[in-house]
């Protein structure tokens, strides 16, 4: 069988899973792959276990869950809807970092003690969530310690992909930075929504041209003039704050800068 590539500066999403956002069949246990979102991973036990320290919490789209510097004092696990985090640097500029999703631990930074955090996670769609008290949630880690490696591994691949993001950042023109992110985006869609019209991929998290630019570490016009580019390769179809991924497969090998003859 032949090994599996993926976009520069992604690694593989997380697999489709029967989490309580994706269905009503029992969840997975806590020992499966390395890149199901942390709620996904958890089995019944430990998720009733965090159910009982967390509270439930609705935010509307563009209202931030936690804000950059503010003192770490909570974390929170998405249910449903999307967020974006981001980063703002001393000039004033925005930067998106990631969106997180359903079945996502988000605001983290309270796992690690006493710290400020380090980026703005704001709702991009309404929100459903559960957010627990950091210390509610390290006594929950101590009376469950195999989470407590699902929480340290989510450390690890979120630096990791920050490291990749900078890769590919500098090694790549920005139509293929914008392939490998919308690759990356299809692959997390295709978890929780059936195909568009036509079998194609509808990007799930709104996000703007902007966002999409900040994330990629280019301009709004070099955004617009890259989709254009997938447009005319037939890999993309757009529409108002809508992008569907026409041939992922074709995506995937245009970033890597060897698309199909």
């Amino acid at each position: 069988m032949t090994e599996r590539t993926y976009p520069q500066g992604f690694g593989p999403p997380p697999p489709r899973n029967d989490a309580p956002h994706a269905g009503p069949h029992a969840g997975p246990g806590a020992g499966k792959a390395r890149w199901e979102a942390f709620w996904d991973a958890l089995d019944e036990a430990q998720r009733a276990g965090l159910r009982e320290v967390a509270r439930p919490r609705a935010y509307a789209a563009k209202v931030p869950l936690c804000y950059q510097g503010d003192q770490s004092d909570h974390i929170i696990i998405i249910e449903g809807g999307w967020a974006k985090v981001a980063s703002t640097t001393a000039d004033g500029h925005a930067v998106v970092l990631a969106v997180r999703g359903p079945g996502d631990l988000v605001c983290e930074s309270a796992v690690l003690g006493s710290r400020h955090r380090s980026a703005t996670v704001t709702a991009l769609s309404p929100v459903r969530a559960l957010v627990v008290p950091a210390a509610r949630f390290t006594g929950y880690l101590d009376a469950h310690p195999e989470v407590w490696r699902l929480v340290s591994g989510t450390f690890v691949r979120r630096l990791d992909e920050a490291g990749r993001r900078v890769q590919a950042n500098v090694s790549a023109k920005g139509a293929q930075r914008l392939a490998a992110l919308l690759a990356h985006l299809a692959e997390l869609s295709a978890r929780y929504a059936p195909p568009a019209r036509g079998g194609g991929i509808e990007i799930a998290p709104p996000l703007s041209q902007e966002e999409l630019g900040s994330w990629m570490d280019a301009s709004r016009e070099t955004v617009a003039r890259a989709l254009g580019v997938l447009r005319r390769q037939k890999l993309v179809d757009t529409g108002w704050r809508r992008i569907v991924v026409l041939d992922l497969p074709g995506l995937r090998a245009y970033a890597d800068g060897h698309p199909d003859p």
